[in-house]
C-alpha cells in the first residue's frame, strides 16, 4: 500500500531550542536570509546540500535527521 510523505524541516524548532533568531542563523552560516526563511518555511521546492551542510555546521549538529525528516501524510489534519 501507497502511502504519501513528505519532507519535514525542522529549522524553527532547532533555533528555539537554541535561543536563536533566524536572522542569527543566516549571518553566523553565511547563508542569505530570504532563502533560509523559505527553506524554513518549507516554501523552497529543492533542498541545498549545502545550506544543510552549512546549518549543521553552525549549529554543530551531527545527524541530518535533526535538520530534515520524511515523514507520513496524515490525511485526517489535511482537511
Amino acid at each position: 500500500m501507497y502511502t504519501e510523505r513528505k519532507i519535514v524541516i525542522h529549522i524553527h524548532d532547532l533555533l528555539k531550542k537554541k535561543g536563536w533568531s533566524l536572522s542569527k542563523l543566516a549571518l553566523e552560516a553565511d547563508i542569505d536570509k530570504s532563502k533560509l526563511s523559505r527553506l524554513a518555511n518549507e516554501k523552497r521546492e529543492y533542498l541545498y546540500i549545502d545550506y544543510l551542510i552549512k546549518i549543521a555546521e553552525t549549529l554543530d549538529i551531527d545527524d541530518l535527521n535533526e535538520i530534515v525528516s520524511i515523514e507520513r501524510v496524515n490525511y485526517e489534519d489535511k482537511n
